[in-house]
């Protein structure tokens, strides 16, 4: 884990400072050279994430490519962010959880329902989220792939099956991420109720973007 950047960059500096209410989407683009500060403003609090090249979102985040990259199962400082093309997107330059899942991908009606029961297919889902925010951009279903789950705590059980727990992450902990290239961000605030991945209740987070 390291802190030093979050001494290093005041949020009266950024550029752009917002709060993402409890359960709803955002998007914002970044220019290379750009960072994006994720913050769990209350803790354990998931934060589904995608990445779209600005300039062609047919290039977009790969969870295979990331993963293969750095061999290793989490996302955390030093991780590289890549895209289905090979590229790194963004750098992982700090990080006060410790690591962050992109294997469990992201909750949907469908799958609430297959997990929890017929009586929560009417909740809200990630993937209605990211569909509601990819539309602005022009894009649709086929555009949402594996995403990062940023604070979302999955271990891997020792017969190779993800586990969704408890998360780790505390209060104003925080993810940061310098854009390599210039990218699109994607963000569904995470509504589950029904798994730990919130402590069963989301929360608002806050995202902050500072000039290189």
């Amino acid at each position: 884990m390291n802190d030093l950047s979050k001494a290093l960059r005041d949020p009266a500096r950024a550029v752009y400072d917002f709060t993402i209410p409890a359960t709803q989407p955002w998007s914002g683009s970044l220019r290379r050279g750009q960072v994006l500060r994720i913050v769990d403003l209350e803790g354990q609090q998931a934060v589904d994430t995608l990445f779209y090249n600005a300039a062609d979102f047919s290039e977009r985040y790969s969870a295979q490519d990331t993963l293969c990259a750095q061999n290793g199962a989490y996302v955390t400082t030093g991780t590289r962010i890549l895209s289905n093309e090979g590229r790194t997107m963004l750098t992982v330059i700090g990080d006060t959880c410790g690591a962050h899942d992109t294997s469990a991908g992201a909750c949907s009606c469908e799958a609430n329902t297959v997990r929890f029961g017929h009586h929560t297919r009417y909740m809200h889902a990630c993937r209605e989220n990211f569909l509601v925010e990819v539309a602005k951009h022009g894009m649709g279903k086929r555009d949402i792939v594996g995403n990062i789950n940023f604070f979302m705590n999955v271990p891997v059980e020792p017969d190779g099956r993800l586990a969704i727990v408890d998360g780790v992450s505390k209060p104003g902990d925080y993810v940061e991420l310098r854009a390599e290239m210039d990218v699109l961000c994607v963000i569904s605030n995470c509504p589950q109720i029904n798994n730990p991945c919130n402590g069963f209740n989301p929360t608002p987070v806050r995202v902050l973007i500072w000039d290189a």
